[in-house]
């Protein structure tokens, strides 16, 4: 009778251990399933389980509080079973050792004990935790039935633990969930890919169209846009010729139209429209009869609503208002794409001429226009917080004036320090050397690291 006591009790707690590892299993497999994900299941499969396995995802609050309760129940009821089964397995065997019965009694315990905890720690929680982990939907399918049957037997008892739970936890202040939320943050999901590049799923080149695609909202019509000082524009009397000759000058389409003054602009003119114009008149013809209005828009508007507004117009073609109804630059829905994508190139740009950067050795040839954050993403340098946006505002900030040509300086240091990004190591500071300007804006400058003992001197 004893033998099978025994043996029962060791059938009961691998029975228990067993079913401790299904309310894991289902634990880390709910938390680990997406929305869209089992959503996209159940249109697929379609059956009672994939169902089950949805429902269960939205009551997830419900569910996992049967799960704690069932991994409780079951973890000491293998215990309270194993201990003492195991710990008669070992008393003979330590008695035959030399113990005496008190010590082999005592000893056989602790071992039943030690034994019994790594058996329903490994086969009860590590290995149906990582099942669930690395496959969570068909762990899920697979745990589900059996776990939703333990759920309404002891449904009432379930609920009144997760009530008094989320009793308490409103009275800390938080407002308890059903369910995980599926919406993810712009930088969770920046994360998301930069972690999917690691793993090899994205290459970079996808990656880094993404990673500007989610920071494309945060960034403003001031950032985006073309400055108004390197804005082409023709005036109100200019006539299709001149219109003509701009563009093949400048290699542009698209032209802002104004009287005397770019805060005076009454429209744009594509050069489409001297093609409109008979060849005899051109010479005539004033561009203030061809002008279509275009749209102005605040500085401060963000990213998304820029590219809707330029989409919209039907010029492709917004200019940005500063805040004394100034004309503070243009955007075109080139700007956009190459806020996105990057340079975009065509057959009238000069691309090793018009390149943003361009490096020598250490020492890159940088474009004035180039905003801060771009020099971290190329140079590792960073930039203090300061009243310019782009590298020709913080050299004439750092200056104090106007810059002229082949000025240097030596750039601020930012409260973060520097990045090292040479192989020396010793990098320290940054020096600006002015070598293109255009009227009183820096046009191109030189930007060379020096160590930092030559900093400090």
């Amino acid at each position: 009778m004893d033998i099978l006591i025994s043996i029962l009790s060791l059938i009961g707690f691998i029975a228990l251990t067993a079913s401790t590892g299904l309310f894991v299993a289902i634990e880390f497999a709910m938390t680990g399933l997406e929305r869209s994900t089992v959503d996209a299941h159940v249109r697929e499969k379609g059956d009672r389980t994939a169902k089950a396995v949805a429902r269960d995802h939205s009551n997830l609050s419900f569910v996992l509080s049967g799960a704690q309760l069932g991994i409780t129940v079951t973890t000491l009821a293998a215990g309270f079973l194993a201990e003492p089964v195991l710990g008669q397995f070992f008393t003979p065997m330590l008695e035959a050792a030399g113990l005496n019965a008190n010590a082999s009694s005592a000893l056989a315990l602790i071992l039943a004990l030690v034994i019994a905890t790594f058996l329903s720690m490994v086969f009860g929680e590590l290995v149906p935790k990582n099942m669930a982990i690395t496959e969570p939907l068909g762990t899920a399918r697979f745990v589900v039935p059996p776990v939703n049957a333990f759920n309404t037997v002891l449904k009432w008892f379930i609920k009144s633990l997760n009530r008094s739970a989320n009793w308490f936890v409103r009275k800390l202040g938080i407002e308890p969930a059903d369910e995980l939320a599926s919406a993810r943050s712009g930088q969770e999901l920046g994360a998301m890919v930069r972690n999917s590049v690691e793993a090899g799923s994205f290459d970079a080149d996808t990656a880094r169209v993404i990673d500007r695609s989610l920071q494309f909202g945060d960034t403003t019509a001031e950032e985006v846009m073309t400055p108004r000082s390197t804005i082409e524009s023709l005036d109100a009397d200019d006539t299709v010729n001149d219109l003509i000759a701009l563009s093949r000058t400048t290699g542009h389409s698209r032209f802002p139209v104004r009287r005397g003054d770019l805060d005076d602009t009454i429209g744009v003119v594509h050069i489409k429209d001297a093609f409109s114009v008979n060849k005899s008149l051109r010479g005539t013809t004033k561009l203030g009869e061809l002008a279509r209005p275009v749209p102005f828009i605040p500085g401060t508007l963000d990213g998304d609503s820029v590219l809707n507004r330029v989409r919209s117009a039907g010029s492709q073609v917004v200019l940005v208002a500063d805040e004394y109804g100034g004309t503070q630059g243009l955007v075109t829905i080139e700007d956009v794409v190459e806020e996105l994508l990057g340079e975009v190139y065509d057959e009238y740009d000069d691309r090793e001429s018009e390149r943003d950067f361009q490096r020598f050795g250490s020492s890159w040839e940088v474009s004035g226009l180039v905003r801060l954050d771009e020099l971290g993403e190329h140079m590792s340098y960073t930039a203090p917080e300061g009243p310019y946006e782009t590298l020709g505002g913080l050299i004439m900030a750092t200056l104090g004036r106007v810059p002229s040509l082949g000025d240097k300086v030596l750039l601020p240091e930012a409260d973060g320090g520097f990045q090292e990004d040479f192989e020396s190591g010793n990098v320290g500071r940054w020096t600006a050397h002015v070598t293109v300007m255009d009227e009183r804006r820096v046009d191109k400058a030189i930007l060379t690291p020096i160590p930092a003992k030559e900093a400090r001197s």
